[in-house]
Parts: C-alpha cells; sequence; structure tokens
C-alpha cells in the first residue's frame, strides 16, 4: 500500500509541476502576436480548401461568400466541395459557380466524412501544384484573413490545428458548461503546449497540413475523435506534429457542432502500444504518449486528498508540508492559468461546474450503465467493434521451399494487428497505428529466422500506393509477369501473389518516412 502511494504521489507531483509551468509559459504569448501581425509573406503556398458538407447548405454557402472575400491572392488557392449525399439542395449553390470544384456524393448513402476525403485526396495526390490542404466543416464561419494566417503558420510548421469559436447564445445549460471548458482548454493548454513547442491533436473541423506529409504518410484519419488522436500520434512518430495555433480562428454554427473529447479507453489503448516505441530518440512523440495520462482533476483531488491524510497522520517518504507544497503548486497553476484564458467571469463560474458534468459523464458511460441503458431501449449491447480477415499464403525458406500458411489481419478498436499461422504454431504482433506497420513487424520477424513472406508487400516488383487510406493496402506490381504486352503497372493488393515473385531487400519503412520527413 505504501509503495502504491509513493507512486501516485510521484504521478501527481510531476503533473502539478508540468500544469504550473504551462501556466507560466502560457502568460507570454508573444510568437503568436508577432506571427500574427507579420503574417503577409511575399511566399504565397498554394492552398486547397476541402469543405465536407453534410446538408449545411446555409452555412455553406455563408463560407464560400467568405472565401470569395479572402484576402490571399485568388491564384493561389482552389475550393473543393464535398457533398456527402446532401438532400437539403446543396449541389443548387453551385449550378453556375465556377470558383469552386464539386465533389457530389449521391445515389451511394452517406459515406461519412473519413472515406469522402479519402477519396478526394487520391483524387488531388497527383495534382503537383497544391503545397498543403486546408480541411473546414461546412458548419464553419471565418474571417477575412483566414488564408493568410493559415499561409504565415506555414512557414514553420507541416501539421496546424487552429481555434474553434462557439458562440453560445443558442445553446443549453450543459453545453455551454462544455464550451467554457473547450475555450479554456484552447486557450490555456492547447497554446500552452504549442508555445513549448509539443504537439497538439489535429481537428478534422479545421485542420491544415502539406500535401508533401499527406503523400508521405499516405492518408488522412478522420473516422472519430479517437481515430484523429491517433493519426495526431503518427504524425508526431514522423517528426511533424501537429501544431496548435490560436490564429488560426474559425467560428462554429451552434447546431450541428459536436463536443468532442477521445475516450479514456481510447488513450489508454494509445498509450499501451505506443509506449515501446518512445524511446527512440523522438522527444516530441514520447511527451505525446505521456501526455495521454493526463488525469481527470477529480482523479488528482483524490489522490492528494488521500496523501495528505496519510502523510499527516502516518509516516511517509516525504514531509506532509512537501505534499501540501505540492498540492498548492497545483492551484497556483489553475489560478494563473485564468489569466490569459480569454474566459469571461460567467464562463469562469460554467467552468468551475465541469468537473460535477464530468463525474456524470463518467457514471453514464460505465459499462453496467450503457448496457442497462441499452435493454431500456431494447438495443443490443455490441460485445467487440473488431474486424478480422484471414489469407491464405506461403512462406519460403533458405532452401526455396515453399510452407503453407495464413495471415489474419485484425482491426481492433482502431489498431492494427497482423496474426501469423503456421500449422499450430503462431505469431501476433503489437497494435499499430496502420495496417501496413504491422504487416513490416510480420516481415521483420519472419526474415530473422531465415523465411520470406511470399506476397505482393515482399516483392521487388510491389509499389505502395498512397490511395487515401490509413492502413496502405492497395499498390501496383511493376512486372511483366503473365502478360508482357501490359506495359502499365498493374493494382494489386498487399496479400497478392504471383509465381513471379522476388524478395524485395527488408527495410524499415518508417525509417525511411522519417527520413523523408
Amino acid at each position: 500500500m505504501e509503495l502504491i502511494l509513493d507512486i501516485l504521489f510521484i504521478y501527481v507531483v510531476i503533473y502539478s509541476v508540468y500544469f504550473f509551468a504551462l501556466a507560466i509559459r502560457n502568460l507570454n504569448d508573444k510568437p503568436f502576436k508577432i506571427e500574427k501581425r507579420y503574417s503577409q509573406y511575399d511566399v504565397k503556398n498554394n492552398l486547397a480548401v476541402v469543405i465536407y458538407a453534410r446538408n449545411n447548405k446555409i452555412t455553406l454557402e455563408n463560407l464560400i461568400k467568405e472565401l470569395k472575400m479572402q484576402d490571399y491572392p485568388i491564384n493561389n488557392f482552389s475550393v473543393f466541395a464535398i457533398l456527402d449525399n446532401c438532400t437539403d439542395g446543396s449541389e443548387q449553390l453551385f449550378e453556375k459557380e465556377n470558383f469552386i470544384h464539386l465533389i457530389n456524393i449521391k445515389d451511394v448513402g452517406t459515406v461519412g466524412k473519413d472515406q469522402a476525403v479519402s477519396m478526394l485526396i487520391e483524387r488531388l495526390s497527383k495534382d503537383d501544384t497544391i503545397d498543403s490542404y486546408i480541411f473546414i466543416d461546412a458548419d464553419r464561419s471565418i474571417p477575412a484573413n483566414f488564408l493568410t494566417t493559415v499561409n504565415s503558420a506555414l512557414i514553420h510548421h507541416n501539421a496546424l490545428s487552429g481555434e474553434t469559436l462557439i458562440l453560445t447564445d443558442n445553446l443549453g445549460f450543459v453545453d455551454k458548461i462544455k464550451a467554457a471548458y473547450q475555450k479554456y482548454h484552447m486557450n490555456f493548454m492547447r497554446k500552452a503546449r504549442s508555445l513549448f513547442g509539443l504537439a497538439a491533436s489535429a481537428d478534422s473541423g479545421v485542420f491544415v497540413i502539406k500535401k508533401a506529409l499527406v503523400d508521405k504518410i499516405g492518408s488522412v484519419d478522420f473516422k472519430d475523435v479517437n481515430s484523429e488522436l491517433k493519426y495526431s500520434l503518427l504524425l508526431s512518430k514522423v517528426k511533424s506534429p501537429c501544431t496548435y495555433n490560436p490564429n488560426i480562428q474559425t467560428y462554429a454554427d451552434t447546431a450541428n457542432y459536436e463536443f468532442k473529447k477521445p475516450r479514456l479507453s481510447a488513450r489508454l489503448n494509445l498509450f499501451k502500444n505506443c509506449f515501446s516505441q518512445i524511446w527512440k530518440k523522438n522527444f516530441v512523440f514520447a511527451e505525446h504518449t505521456i501526455s495521454l495520462l493526463n488525469p481527470n482533476i477529480w482523479l488528482v483531488l483524490i489522490i492528494y486528498a488521500v496523501i495528505m491524510k496519510h502523510s499527516y497522520r502516518y509516516y511517509f517518504f516525504v514531509d506532509f508540508k512537501i505534499v501540501l507544497l505540492s498540492f498548492l503548486l497545483l492551484v497556483a497553476g489553475f489560478g494563473i492559468s485564468l489569466i490569459n484564458s480569454k474566459l469571461k467571469f460567467k464562463e469562469i463560474a460554467l467552468l468551475s461546474l465541469y468537473p460535477i458534468y464530468s463525474v456524470c459523464h463518467i457514471l453514464k458511460n460505465l459499462p453496467p450503465v450503457r448496457i442497462l441503458k441499452n435493454k431500456i431501449k431494447n438495443r443490443e449491447e455490441l460485445s467487440s467493434d473488431t474486424e478480422k480477415m484471414i489469407i491464405d499464403a506461403f512462406v519460403v525458406n533458405n532452401s526455396g521451399r515453399e510452407l503453407p500458411c495464413k495471415l489474419e489481419f485484425i482491426s481492433e478498436s482502431g489498431l492494427a494487428v497482423v496474426k501469423f499461422i503456421y500449422k499450430k504454431r503462431k505469431f501476433i504482433t503489437g497494435r499499430h497505428l496502420r495496417m501496413i506497420d504491422a504487416l513490416e513487424e510480420i516481415k521483420q520477424k519472419l526474415y530473422d529466422y531465415g523465411f520470406v513472406l511470399k506476397i505482393c508487400f515482399c516483392c521487388k516488383y510491389f509499389t505502395s500506393d498512397n490511395d487515401g487510406s490509413t492502413n496502405m493496402l492497395k499498390g501496383f506490381c511493376s512486372s511483366d509477369y503473365p502478360s508482357p504486352s501490359i506495359k502499365s503497372d498493374r493494382p494489386t493488393l498487399v496479400w497478392n501473389s504471383c509465381t513471379d515473385f522476388e524478395p524485395v531487400k527488408i527495410e524499415d519503412v518508417i525509417e525511411e518516412q522519417v527520413q523523408k520527413v
């Protein structure tokens, strides 16, 4: 018991010092003010503004008008509007509109933001005139200097997220509490981390990224807030972390705005699977991974209460005064953090109610409560969000003998795992952010034992296709077998194979990407 209390105290002390340091750093946001003042750089990036719309006709029309009034040269940006199965007549806005490139998805149902954006990226991947993408939801409104501000921020960063300003007049009481917390979190936590050069989570509502980086990684991942967090970690891993910039501002339509926060289980899963990779001389990725353990305020208060009571009555490895001092440091940090958080007095009062909301939210999402709610609503609780696919394959040993095996591709809670099966022997990879990385682990492991997987992914004629998907399972075959008359590369999948297979030299794909970035 004593050891557990020691560990918990060290944990909250580190967090208290970290919180206090952020609070002090946030008092001086001069770098952002200077950047905003001198944002008219001579170098103008060619920007591709990608708008995702799902029945947002009114706000979409307003956003298009705002884009036309930008103080950025019109020859240096293009606008692409994705209408995802819109039924509100949004396409009528573009009948005589040459300013917008329209991608109208209909008659196939709603495909979702992630797939729709991936389809467009695949289409634009060969356009060498584009320097950077700006992804923005159709329910946003932007100031006249939005593109100029983005261009300025791109001088020093490869990926950026911005500040979302929410008009709270039409929000309910609970949503006003969440809006106050989000404003505090952006103007303090995210801004202070950015001032320290630390990574931020991507927000698909407004997200900026250089095209060269997308081409190298092969995708964006906008499926949900958990996948956005996973994608942010991938950016940190390749040393191009997403950076928060408060100068990049958008206003959200409160009628459709959804407050999003990654689930605790998703954060813990990501931490568990990324922890083994934080020792590779990449401080930003290591810190980003560790930051997934940021505690809830109630957890911190409970730990401090227990430790102060214990250290006051019984022996503890530090004196009670030190415990009290560390707690007061946390309290002082919170007070200082409010100074530059741009919160009004009413918003501070709402922020003080956020811990109560968080407790209610935690209780509401406990598994027994969720199961009970689903039973009341006559809905079945989904037992798992796991998807599996089994492929028959071969491995080749040093003597050239082919041995039949199986590969099982598993997607579990947004993370990728590959299982290699030979007779009764099995090897399971760790959980990876992308399926191609899990397959790379299998390939390396078999190579260490003198075996080569006889699939396209391990063949020298295979070239990966950056098709906009996260897992990058598609590619091209440059072999002239079995039809020498076909000169162009043929599409294939990573698990396919043929008799013209020739193993490629084993290399570390991730390290190659890191070096390129």
